[in-house]
């Protein structure tokens, strides 16, 4: 981790919801989700922010050797985004304890603010992460 990575960094991206994001497509083995209305799912805007804080975070990292991971998400989805629309999230860095970052976050789609809530992330070295992982999956 770089000293710059302090509370108070701020990052913004938008994103062009695509129809491959929306509710049918999340789990398409799922015959319930597949008679849903076909807007923004709530389980692909999770990862549009968990996107987002790790491009705040980048590069007040030694990315790629040290990543992040999301440990933590309080989401609140407020309102139904059509693909096609243009999709704004902000993220805010409140507090760096340790290897812990938590961020607070909103997001609108050019007409309604479709969600807001906090998300909080580890700083993870890649290298042993990568090992411990090989450890879990190996045969017993």
């Amino acid at each position: 981790m770089k000293d710059s990575l302090t509370a108070g960094i701020i990052h913004e991206f938008t994103y062009t919801v695509p129809e491959s994001k929306t509710v049918p497509y999340l789990y398409p083995e799922a015959a319930e989700f597949q008679k849903m209305p076909q807007v923004f799912a709530t389980g692909f805007l999770v990862g549009l922010i968990e996107w987002t804080c790790i491009q705040a975070i980048n590069p007040h990292i030694d990315w790629p050797e040290e990543q992040s991971v999301g440990i933590g998400i309080n989401l609140n989805h407020t309102a139904a985004t059509p693909p096609g629309f243009i999709t704004t999230v902000t993220v805010r860095l409140v507090a760096v304890t340790g290897k812990k970052l938590s961020f607070e976050f909103d997001a609108h789609d050019g007409v309604d603010p479709i969600c807001n809530g906090t998300h909080e992330r580890f700083i993870i070295d890649a290298k042993k992460f990568a090992e411990k992982l090989k450890i879990k999956i190996k045969p017993v």
